[in-house]
C-alpha cells in the first residue's frame, strides 16, 4: 500500500504529466482548432460567472488581466470547467512573461499555459493559444507547445513601451508558428503582418479585422 506521501508524489495534480509532449520542455501541445471569429466579442475571465445571461453563444474569454484573477484556474483546475464550456471558446491563461523574471519563472508560465490549454481541450472546451515573449533568450521556449498553422492570440499591453522589442518577438511569432489568424488585444502596430482580427481592450467587445 502506497504512503501518504506516495500518494502525494505520485498524484496527476502534482505531477501534470498526462499530456503529450513534442519539445524537450515537456510543454503539453494545444492543437489548432478551427473556430469562425466573425461576429465574435470577447470576455476578461475577471467578469465571467455561472449560467451567464450576456453570453449569446458567440463569446470568447480572454485572460488578459493580472495574474492572480486568474491563478485558480490553474491551481483547481477541475472547478472551474462547467463556467468554462458557457462560451464559444478560451483563450489560454496569459501568465506573466517579464523581462525581468528569472528564466526558470519564465518557463513555468508558459508551461501554466500550455497546460490548461491542453486540459480544456481534453474537456471539450475549444482552446486559442495566448503566446507572449519577453527578451530574446525567451524565443528559445515561449513558442513551444503550440501547433503550427492555427489561431493564436497576442495582447498589447506594455508593447508602446518596447515597441521594437515586441515587433521582434511578433516576427519571430510568425517565423515559429505560421498562424492562419491571430486575435490581437489592443490596436496593433501597423508593422505587424498576418490576418489580424482586432479586438478593443478597454471594453473587450469590439471586433476589426485586415485579411
Amino acid at each position: 500500500m502506497e504512503s501518504l506521501s506516495e500518494q502525494k508524489r505520485n498524484n496527476e495534480s502534482f505531477l501534470r504529466n498526462q499530456f503529450h509532449s513534442e519539445n524537450r520542455f515537456g510543454f503539453p501541445l494545444v492543437r489548432k482548432q478551427d473556430i469562425d471569429l466573425r461576429g465574435i466579442v470577447l470576455k476578461p475571465v475577471s467578469d465571467i460567472k455561472p449560467n451567464d445571461k450576456s453570453n449569446n453563444g458567440n463569446v470568447g474569454v480572454h485572460f488578459f488581466v493580472d495574474d492572480y484573477r486568474f491563478t485558480k484556474y490553474f491551481d483547481h483546475y477541475e472547478k472551474y470547467i462547467n463556467l468554462l464550456k458557457q462560451y464559444k471558446f478560451v483563450l489560454t491563461p496569459d501568465f506573466s512573461l517579464y523581462a525581468d523574471m528569472p528564466i526558470w519563472r519564465q518557463i513555468e508560465s508558459v508551461g501554466k499555459n500550455r497546460w490548461c490549454g491542453a486540459y480544456w481541450q481534453s474537456k471539450g472546451i475549444q482552446v486559442i493559444p495566448t503566446i507572449s515573449w519577453s527578451l530574446y533568450s525567451s524565443y528559445e521556449f515561449c513558442f513551444k507547445g503550440v501547433e503550427k498553422y492555427g489561431i493564436v492570440a497576442i495582447g498589447m499591453i506594455g508593447a508602446k513601451k518596447s515597441k521594437l522589442r515586441f515587433l521582434r518577438g511578433y516576427d519571430r511569432m510568425l517565423e515559429e508558428l505560421s498562424p492562419n489568424k491571430i486575435i490581437c488585444l489592443g490596436t496593433p502596430f501597423h508593422e505587424m503582418e498576418g490576418n489580424i482580427f482586432s479586438f478593443d481592450y478597454c471594453n473587450s467587445r469590439k471586433i476589426g479585422g485586415k485579411q
